[in-house]
């Protein structure tokens, strides 16, 4: 059977059933979101967070769901984003999808943004998403099959599409040029290995940003600015994600795909 209707066995256009994921920053905010969409989609899902006992608490719900796994990771330094490759490849051998969801906001006056503002930002926004990458490059590409690549999908926000009002200078700096990373791994790792970003907006209850941020719900001037006039949701994350992990996506790399709502269009 082909077409665009999922089958018994998960082979639909649009199926993610029986892939495996790994989603960073998967345990609470919009990290937790796509986790779950990718779970209840029949995708054996596995979740990072720097805190650990976090990380077990979202899988364990999960896992009532689907297969979800915690893991425990720093992605601050490059030795930690090699450290989470080499557990997950311990694991299983072949990631269909890697969503880089994992990301850290700081925002102060220009007069007070200094160095502290920029270090983490860029390691966990930026470079956390090229190491990781890099180093589970070997596991994507034994789960690639001839016209169907694997996945690397970087969350970002619509600030690296348009002047942010907030003085979140590294957020905004960080989001672009990963918008750029994405266009020139995309060039580097096909076609074996398909990569795209998705720009959000506001999402509630969380904000944007950061996945390991505390949940706060988007600024309401915000959400009025947006055309379609509400915060996405969890049903509005589970069809991008799905649609980049399933062969629905397999002619599509290279792209940043803003998700909100039209407000980047429209700021």
């Amino acid at each position: 059977m082909t077409g665009t209707h999922a089958t018994q066995d998960g082979s639909g256009l649009f199926s993610v059933h029986g892939r495996t994921a790994l989603v960073t920053g998967g345990a609470r905010g919009v990290g937790a979101l796509i986790a779950q969409a990718l779970v209840e989609a029949g995708a054996t899902v596995y979740l990072t967070s720097r805190d650990a006992a976090a990380a077990e608490k979202t899988a364990a719900r999960l896992s009532l769901l689907g297969e979800c796994f915690p893991l425990s990771a720093d992605l601050a330094t490059e030795e930690g984003c090699r450290a989470l490759a080499e557990e997950l490849t311990g694991r299983t051998g072949r990631l269909h999808l890697l969503v880089n969801g994992a990301g850290t906001l700081h925002s102060a006056p220009l007069e007070e943004f200094g160095d502290a503002g920029w270090d983490r930002v860029l390691q966990v926004n930026l470079k956390a998403v090229f190491h990781l990458t890099r180093f589970l490059r070997p596991a994507l590409e034994a789960a690639a099959e001839p016209g169907d690549p694997a996945r690397v999908v970087t969350i970002g926000a619509t600030d690296g599409l348009h002047l942010p009002s907030a003085e979140a200078y590294s957020h905004a700096a960080g989001t672009a040029a990963v918008h750029q990373l994405t266009r020139q791994l995309a060039g580097r790792l096909a076609p074996r290995i398909a990569v795209n970003a998705v720009a959000l907006g506001p999402f509630g209850p969380f904000g944007p940003f950061a996945s390991d941020a505390p949940p706060g719900r988007p600024a309401a001037d915000t959400v009025l600015r947006t055309p379609l006039g509400r915060a996405g949701g969890l049903d509005d994350l589970a069809g991008i994600i799905r649609f980049l992990g399933s062969r629905a996506s397999a002619y599509l790399t290279g792209t940043v795909i803003p998700l909100d709502g039209g407000l980047a269009l429209t700021r």
